[in-house]
């Protein structure tokens, strides 16, 4: 038996590589006009090669798709075109979650097609469409390995055909919205297909399982008959206007009325390198951030949402680690809470050639003397070189620089450098990261540094991951994000601490024949922080089993073991209790078990309850989380939480509730009305938001947004306003 598995797996890397080595895919200019109407008849069409025989990436990886899928390429002067014909021989309705754009592709019917220019599997671009014509594009960073991000969004258009067992599919990418070379005639290129009715996800370049289908390491290649040139002069012009109305009953119950205009520019400098020009930028959210309930002594960490920062965003946000960045942009334009208006900014960004990549952003902005807020002056530069196959070297330095009446403050200012080496290999079952960054402040050039190492190995059963962190207490990232070294004490303030972290998981899994469940097995994973002389600050040890069934339900169980040092009285309700637990190391566990529904229900979600002990108590904490999809118009969600702490006498006993329901209409591809309202007893706060936003030309969107918040304990008014936003993208 072993010998058999042992052949079965030597044949299955045989079909792997020799599918690799054949991917290939030639592309000709086109002869005629090619007509964006989801028909893919034209005669260049008929005559372009075909990519087909997909591979299954899931349930299994070990054959070719079931659901037939084809795909072809050809190009003009000014667009990169792709059509597919997507068969479908089973009856009822496609698995389609939302008309809006940017839709999650592992949760509807889709086709996608991956695109790396420089072809050296590391950065990339995705478009994505559904049967219906919805689009979806995003960019792909580090290998790809950690899927698609869709904040990135740019001109391209598509249409789809509903035919006879099958749906149809043209796109239209400009190339001004593609970064590539002039010199290169070899890209790499992947499709996938998910076909949600026969619950299989496939791909032209085979994807192993345990990897996200767009990862940059199985991309086949595609050889152009002439290096594409340049198309022309590429600059767009992204003007707004806003007028807001707003009213805060907390402060003084004025209505204010607050008009407001700026614009943003693209300029292409090459194919392959863009200058992002802002003036005047509103970075006001025209979406709510979800509220969570934070049980940490530390900051959550929110994502970037604005447009500026997102296109390249890899070259500088992917430096350090999630908790240790030592460039955050959400820093610029915000201090302690409070908004500062930034007056213009810049950025230069992408490729030299193919193995350099560069990035220098500088932000402005401007004081607020009554908050004793100085002007500040940010720069950002960032150097990355390709080493290897899919590895890269990258530099990075950030500087903040005070300003008063437009003269320096010498000692109002923050910098550091820094150094990572990002890893992968060709078949990307190993992949790391090092990095060693140092802060120069005007506190300290004693334990200013930050370092830290992490590799993991996925072969598809077994996975194993190594990693160290280390933190200085004078490592100082005014525009990062470092939440773990701020510290609070009630009787001396905020003071700040040294810290190591050493974590390791290792997980197998067990792939069932004839069975309704695809994979199930255990996983064990180990985090702790220390301070400097490597004594304990937080053990977290979790045991987990996790069981996937075929048809992508989701079962977990898991035990938590912990050991967290206090090193001072603290309030572990984090509610705002008066009592205190006083400073002392705290051993306790608890149990958690959570069932996920498959999406492809029209009614799904996740449930999850978690009990045990909880420092000297117990606490009980149930969360659900339940979407319905009237489709495709209408989805409405229900998320809530609710923590139960019990503590011993006289410490009281604590409850926190979270509360967020969300209602999308959508009334057209280019037409929705959303609802989000929350609410959060531990922020006191009960908040509204709707919005309406009208997409009236590709990129272009009208958007009338209606904020109110109230306190959640008597329902108190504490703001409201309304915004008008207007944004007009024109290309030159």
């Amino acid at each position: 038996m072993k010998k058999i598995n042992l052949l079965a797996v030597f044949l299955l890397m045989c079909l792997y590589v020799s599918a690799q080595n054949k991917l290939q895919l030639s592309i000709k200019k086109a002869t005629g006009k090619i007509v964006v109407d989801g028909f893919p008849d034209e005669a260049d069409w008929l005559s372009a090669d075909v990519a087909k025989d997909f591979f299954q990436n899931y349930p299994f990886d070990s054959s070719f798709a079931i659901t037939k899928t084809e795909a072809r390429v050809t190009y003009d002067d000014i667009f990169f075109y792709i059509s597919a014909v997507c068969y479908d021989d089973l009856e009822g309705d496609y698995v389609i979650q939302s008309l809006k754009r940017d839709f999650s592709y592992p949760i509807n019917d889709a086709f996608a097609v991956y695109i790396d220019p420089f072809n050296d599997k590391t950065n990339g671009f995705n478009f994505t469409v559904n049967p219906l014509g919805v689009q979806r594009e995003g960019l792909l960073s580090n290998g790809g390995g950690f899927g698609v991000s869709t904040d990135w969004d740019n001109k391209w258009y598509c249409k789809t055909q509903k035919g006879h067992k099958k749906w149809t599919v043209e796109m239209a990418i400009p190339f001004k919205t593609l970064r590539y070379s002039s010199t290169i005639n070899t890209w790499g290129i992947n499709f996938s297909r998910n076909d949600l009715k026969r619950n299989e996800n496939s791909s032209w370049g085979p994807v192993p399982r345990n990897f996200n289908v767009g990862t940059l390491a199985f991309t086949g290649k595609l050889i152009w008959d002439a290096a594409p040139k340049k198309a022309g002069s590429n600059i767009s012009v992204i003007p707004y206007g806003i007028f807001s109305v707003s009213e805060d009953y907390i402060a003084d119950s004025v209505m204010r009325y607050k008009p407001n205009g700026g614009v943003d520019a693209k300029v292409g400098i090459t194919s392959s390198l863009n200058l992002d020009i802002t003036v005047n930028p509103d970075f006001s959210q025209v979406e709510v951030d979800n509220q969570v309930t934070n049980l940490t002594r530390f900051s959550i960490f929110f994502p970037e949402r604005r447009n500026f920062f997102i296109e390249n965003s890899d070259l500088f946000d992917r430096f350090g680690f999630r908790q240790i960045r030592p460039f955050f942009s959400r820093n610029i334009g915000l201090k302690n809470g409070t908004i500062i208006p930034i007056y213009a900014g810049a950025r230069l960004s992408g490729r030299i050639n193919q193995n350099w990549r560069i990035g220098v952003m500088n932000m402005q902005t401007s004081a607020k003397d009554a908050l004793g807020i100085n002007s500040e002056n940010f720069i950002v530069a960032a150097l990355q070189r390709n080493v290897f196959k899919r590895s890269n070297i990258a530099a990075i330095f950030v500087n903040r620089q005070g300003f008063k009446n437009k003269e320096y403050i010498v000692n109002d200012y923050n910098r550091i450098a820094g150094l990572d080496f990002n890893l992968a290999t060709t078949n990307n079952r190993l992949i790391g990261k090092a990095f060693y960054h140092y802060s120069f402040n005007t506190i300290s050039t004693k334990n200013n540094y930050a370092h830290a190492s992490f590799l993991r190995y996925d072969n598809g059963f077994l996975a194993l991951d190594w990693n160290h962190e280390y933190v200085g207490e004078n490592y100082f990232a005014d525009v990062g994000f470092v939440p773990r070294v701020n510290l609070f004490n009630p009787e001396t303030g905020l003071y700040r601490n040294s810290y190591w972290r050493l974590e390791d998981n290792v997980s197998y899994f067990f792939f069932p024949k004839n069975s309704a469940v695809n994979k199930h097995g255990p996983m064990i994973a180990y985090s702790h922080y220390l301070d400097d002389n490597f004594k304990n600050n937080e053990l977290l040890l979790t045991y987990q089993y996790q069981i996937k069934f075929l048809n992508t339900d989701q079962l977990d169980f898991y035990v938590y073991n912990h050991a967290v040092k206090l090193t001072q009285l603290t309030d572990v309700s984090f509610y705002g209790n008066d009592d205190t637990l006083p400073a002392a190391t705290y051993k306790y566990t608890n149990a958690e078990i959570a069932y996920k529904m498959n999406e492809r229900r029209k009614f799904f979600g996740t449930a999850k309850i978690n009990y045990g002990e909880y420092f000297t108590g117990n606490k009980i904490t149930y969360s659900v989380d339940f979407s319905y999809r009237t489709q495709p118009w209408g989805v409405f969600t229900l998320s809530a939480s609710r923590d139960e702490i019990y503590m011993p006498s006289p410490l009281p006993n604590a409850s926190i509730t979270l509360i967020r329901t969300k209602v999308e209409l959508l009334f057209s591809k280019n037409l929705f009305f959303t609802t989000f309202a929350q609410y959060n007893t531990q922020a006191n706060n009960f908040n509204i938001n709707s919005r309406l936003q009208w997409r009236f030309k590709p990129m272009s969107d009208l958007y009338i947004v209606y904020t109110d918040n109230y306190a959640s304990t008597d329902f108190t008014k504490k703001n409201k306003a309304l915004v008008v936003k207007l944004i007009y993208w024109f290309s030159i």
